[in-house]
């Protein structure tokens, strides 16, 4: 099935975003998933300023790139998080961060993130990809013991935040996927099915579906695209490589990136553990004709090797379904 390959531009905002758009182009990426980052995609003046929309358009246009989804991670984090600290203040804009107040904080996150939305549509595009935040994230190891009245909690302000986030984008005709993800209040499985019940399966709430996050916990990736077949919005394409030899955790053991002995880490797309071909074809069970996405975060690898092997190995299992179904052919009598 021929789908676009775009790269997420997150981790290239120390370059400008024709420099990106350059490489990308050189690569053979069909477009980019741009960080709504004010480096790259500033929301607000997508949304006031023509003249800046154009400008970005007009960037895309010139290296023949297209555009299927923008990203609002770092600032969708703010929304739910607590405890708002210094964590966020190195990550949200200072629009967003004010005086660090944390009410306010998550306040102007929220109206930073139905921004987004209005951004998306003048801008032609139709998912936002990103993070909500949780209250109940620092509580994941239920010690010391936490009631279930402080989970349920923690899924209602999730819902009371984020349902008038997601009205908007329905309004704008946008839909938020969101990255299931440790720290988010979807995290793996159950944490995801949750979610949507939370906010009563609202039309504009899906998922971003990156392997790489759910790998590492052993939930199984396939599985996720079929039991959520009807909420993959969008698809970002990142490897994990499992390195658990009976010292390393699950959990990291607070190593960096790239250490030896952490149980996981984050590799390019074909260099890991993530069962690519099956996954690709499970996405084309279910229909997803969106963009396959790459995401660089492999620090072991340079981004300007590791983007476009990504591309290459993604290239290589973009082949399209059976035209003619098994059952079917098996089913035709004998002559």
């Amino acid at each position: 099935m021929s789908r676009p390959h775009t790269l997420f531009t997150g981790q290239w905002v120390d370059l400008t975003f024709e420099q990106v758009a350059k490489k990308a182009a050189d690569w053979g990426f069909d477009g980019l998933e741009i960080a709504c980052d004010p480096r790259h995609f500033d929301v607000h003046r997508v949304v006031n300023d023509e003249a800046y929309r154009t400008e970005r358009r007009g960037i895309l246009d010139r290296y023949g790139l297209g555009c299927w989804a923008i990203s609002a991670h770092l600032v969708g984090q703010a929304v739910c998080d607590d405890p708002i600290d210094f964590r966020h203040q190195a990550i949200v804009p200072a629009s967003v961060w004010g005086d660090g107040d944390p009410e306010g904080v998550r306040r102007r996150a929220a109206d930073t993130m139905k921004v987004t939305a209005q951004a998306a549509r003048s801008f032609g595009v139709d998912v936002v990809v990103g993070f909500t935040g949780s209250a109940i994230w620092p509580y994941v190891a239920m010690f010391p013991p936490v009631g279930e009245d402080v989970i349920d909690r923690g899924y209602r302000d999730f819902a009371d935040r984020w349902r008038p986030i997601l009205d908007v984008f329905a309004e704008q005709g946008v839909r938020f996927a969101l990255e299931v993800h440790p720290s988010e209040i979807a995290y793996d499985y159950w944490t995801a099915q949750r979610a949507l019940e939370a906010v009563d399966h609202h039309p504009a709430f899906g998922f971003n579906w990156d392997p790489s996050h759910l790998m590492w916990q052993r939930v199984d990736v396939r599985a996720f695209i079929h039991d959520f077949r009807d909420r993959i919005f969008h698809v970002d394409c990142k490897d994990t490589k499992i390195q658990l030899d009976g010292r390393a955790g699950v959990l990291g053991s607070h190593l960096g990136w790239g250490d030896p002995r952490r149980g996981f880490d984050f590799v390019s797309v074909g260099r890991g553990d993530v069962p690519w071909e099956a996954c690709v074809r499970m996405l084309n069970a279910i229909g997803y004709d969106g963009p396959m996405s790459v995401e660089w975060e492999d620090a072991g690898m340079s981004r300007d090797e590791g983007a476009p092997a990504s591309l290459a190995f993604l290239r290589g299992l973009d082949f399209a379904p059976a035209t003619t179904r098994f059952d079917a052919v098996f089913a035709q009598p004998e002559v």
